[in-house]
């Protein structure tokens, strides 16, 4: 792996901002240099929001908006250079996922050839305003050949904190959840396990205007409802097997209240922890169902500040130790942007950055289209 300075650029499910990530890749080590979370305005939300249903003037929307979020990557790339004093010249690339807004992969009943996945973010305008040669598009190639497009993550997952001799588990909270399995420096399974924060996120600002369950404390003080559980346990993604991925298009406020339809006057705090209990579930029998048996669990992303979710993970899978990844070396709300920027790292070395085991793509591919920094362009002579 060449050695050198990459920045990762990721906005999730969430859309509640921007992680970036300066990684250096130093003689076979990945080291995480400095990190910003760089604010999503909320007019940009909102916009990413709409975009995320069909409706009028579509395509017009989707042209601006992907225009705006480039810009907003870009002046988030240089926000975290600045705050780190480092030159954009030192960089050799950025990654940058950009923002989802349709997620179709086979998994969800579609044909080879009508799966895709759109992400948005101009790469051109990340490009021409840092100066920086720019890596994105990460997902297509993989779908492509056949594979899902996510989760990504695992590959990178293997690289930062696979152990010879120990099977672990790395599950990332974020949106969706999804979970690397790892035997010793082998990656045997990847997948979207189901909801990650997105349930319990939406139902905190309808109920109480806040972005997210700070702590999950709402969620600890209620009681979780065993017959809506079950129902919510019932949802046919979760009977899925083999690769597979998934979205807020299968997971989100209106099918939630096409749930609640048969549970009126419920309390919001015990709907809260139960939907607290449905993302521990959902991931506990991700593990039980495989074929590995971890000892021991680490969990990534902004779930892994939900005390009350950690707790109830724990509980369900009694004999696995749960920590969070800062144990390994990558403190867990930058893994994924950390991620970005070792794809980008692979793109660049003309490395595979998939895993097909994963994905069920038809072999390694290198992901990711390069869009070269301006100072990269030689001029003609």
């Amino acid at each position: 792996m060449p050695d050198g300075l990459y920045i990762g650029l990721m906005s999730g499910t969430s859309v509640d901002g921007i992680d970036c990530a300066l990684l250096r890749a130093a003689e076979d080590k990945l080291l995480l240099e400095a990190t910003l979370q760089y604010p999503m305005p909320g007019p940009m939300r909102e916009a990413v929001a709409a975009l995320s249903h069909s409706g009028d003037g579509e395509i017009e929307r989707l042209g601006v908006l992907d225009r705006h979020l480039g810009q907003l990557f870009a002046d988030a790339a240089n926000a975290l250079l600045e705050s780190a004093g480092v030159p954009a010249a030192a960089v050799t690339a950025i990654g940058s996922h950009g923002q989802t807004v349709r997620h179709r992969p086979p998994s969800g009943g579609r044909s080879r050839s009508d799966s895709f996945s759109l992400q948005i973010g101009d790469p051109n305008s990340i490009a021409e305003i840092t100066g920086i040669t720019t890596v994105a598009d990460f997902r297509r190639r993989d779908i492509a050949s056949g594979g899902e497009g996510a989760p990504l993550a695992p590959a990178f997952h293997v690289a930062a904190f696979s152990e010879p001799g120990v099977s672990r588990a790395v599950v990332n909270i974020g949106g969706i959840a999804n979970v690397s399995l790892l035997r010793g420096t082998e990656l045997v399974a990847g997948f979207d396990c189901g909801p990650g924060n997105t349930l319990m996120d939406h139902w905190t600002h309808r109920h109480r205007g806040e972005t997210y369950d700070a702590g999950g404390r709402w969620a600890a003080s209620g009681e979780c409802q065993p017959a809506l559980l079950q129902r919510l346990l019932a949802h046919p993604y979760l009977d899925l097997r083999g690769p597979r991925s998934t979205g807020k298009e299968d997971f989100n406020l209106d099918w939630l209240d096409g749930v609640m339809a048969d549970f009126p006057g419920t309390a919001p705090e015990d709907v809260q922890a139960t939907l607290a209990q449905f993302t521990a579930d959902a991931i506990a029998r991700s593990l039980r169902d495989s074929d590995l048996q971890v000892s021991e669990l680490y969990i990534c992303g902004g779930g892994a500040h939900n005390d009350n979710l950690r707790a109830r993970i724990g509980d369900a899978l009694p004999w696995v130790r749960v920590a969070d990844t800062e144990e390994l070396g990558i403190a867990a709300d930058w893994v994924e942007a950390a991620t970005f920027a070792w794809l980008a790292m692979c793109s660049l070395a003309g490395l595979s950055g998939n895993a097909p085991v994963v994905t069920g793509a038809a072999g390694p591919r290198v992901l990711g289209a390069i869009y070269p920094g301006a100072r990269a362009i030689p001029t003609r002579s």
